[in-house]
């Protein structure tokens, strides 16, 4: 049992204690912010992508360094998850990236909102977070392929747009088919068909006319044709 002059010292000594690690702790917080807010790498297309996010509240759906709402994916590491190819032609349709899944709004946003919304989110993705988000709700897929596949590494166009919809040896979205053997269905030129223009292949189809350069889909047939 304490008596009351023990107790005040045991008050105010505590106070004093917790106090000055509350000051301690303030003290490195704004002797760290300098290093790990990425401040040196905000550019005029960052701070106008911010103002589209704002602007357009998309904070209503995604969150962002963990604020805002649920109903979306966080999105504080998704250039890394998903590299900018990929959300280029994500904003320029979300519904065609997921037929009959995805419900965000089509903004119709032009070819500089894109590039300034990207680079908001390619420079939020940069600043030294301490590790968040632990698990992004969508991590990088490791295809596993076929002997042939794994002596030919998949395109980096691939990686990051096409397995969004396609697998390969398990791993990958299942919008569209598994690609696995693709070679041994499909020749070369029947692949440059459908990746020139999958709609007058097969009328109806769910896959979108990516509208691909004719080194990125000559690249893309040719490993694909090695998927036997």
């Amino acid at each position: 049992m304490l008596s009351k002059s023990q107790a005040r010292w045991f008050f105010v000594g505590g106070t004093v204690f917790f106090f000055s690690i509350f000051i301690f702790l303030t003290v490195d917080t704004l002797r760290e912010i300098p290093a790990r807010q990425n401040s040196e790498a905000m550019t005029a297309s960052v701070v106008r992508g911010k103002h589209i996010w704002d602007r357009q509240n998309c904070m209503g759906c995604h969150t962002i360094l963990g604020e805002g709402a649920y109903y979306a994916p966080e999105l504080t590491k998704v250039v890394e998850r998903r590299g900018e190819p990929w959300l280029t032609l994500f904003l320029q349709d979300p519904e065609a990236m997921f037929p009959g899944q995805r419900r965000m709004v089509q903004y119709d946003f032009d070819e500089q909102e894109i590039t300034d919304v990207i680079a908001f989110l390619d420079w939020i993705g940069k600043i030294d977070t301490n590790g968040f988000p632990p698990e992004p709700d969508l991590a990088p897929v490791v295809l596993k392929t076929s002997a042939v596949a794994q002596a030919a590494p998949p395109p980096a166009y691939f990686g990051t747009v096409c397995v969004a919809c396609h697998a390969v040896g398990g791993a990958g979205g299942a919008v569209g088919p598994a690609l696995d053997g693709v070679g041994n269905r499909l020749t070369a030129a029947e692949l440059d068909l459908w990746l020139k223009d999958p709609l007058a292949v097969k009328p109806g189809t769910a896959m979108p006319n990516l509208a691909l350069p004719d080194d990125i889909r000559s690249e893309l047939v040719q490993w694909l044709a090695g998927l036997k």
